[in-house]
């Protein structure tokens, strides 16, 4: 039987969709330990929420290599792709990602500049991906039940 503590508890089931994440929180709980669980957590309905809304989200990300690729990682290039978000080839792209529901392409769009500063190495929040370059201790730990198919 568990002690009394502290947790951080998340779960959500949607459809087909379950994710459930628990963190014992101790008196030696590292700090980073919670941000980097926090993180994960963070990561899942950041993941989750366009495909909800229906935006395709591999159009999207199609879109996001698209737009960078050749281009190096940092901020100079960074600017040189949001000066072309504006056009109306990725405008006509990120209205196709909504399929017809148009009303969501501000949020498609939201989304699109997310998969680009992921794809040029920039987050606009902390990443467990990020946390392990820091605190190279901590682990991104593999779904429970999910295992490599073998190729027969």
């Amino acid at each position: 039987m568990e002690e009394e503590g502290d947790y951080i508890d998340f779960m959500a089931k949607y459809k087909e969709w379950i994710s459930i994440r628990r963190l014992a929180v101790w008196p030696d709980t590292k700090p980073e330990e919670i941000s980097f669980h926090m993180a994960g957590i963070s990561g899942v309905i950041d993941s989750k929420s366009p495909s909800f809304l229906g935006i395709d989200v591999q159009k999207l990300d199609a879109l996001a290599a698209k737009i960078t690729e050749g281009k190096k990682k940092g901020y100079q290039a960074l600017s040189e792709v949001i000066a072309n978000l504006g056009t109306k080839e990725v405008k006509d792209a990120i209205s196709d990602s909504c399929g017809d529901k148009k009303e969501i392409a501000k949020l498609a769009e939201a989304c699109l500049l997310g998969k680009i500063l992921k794809s040029m190495g920039m987050y606009p929040y902390i990443t467990q991906e990020a946390m392990t370059k820091i605190f190279p201790d901590l682990k991104i730990k593999k779904p429970l039940g999910r295992t490599k198919k073998s190729e027969a």
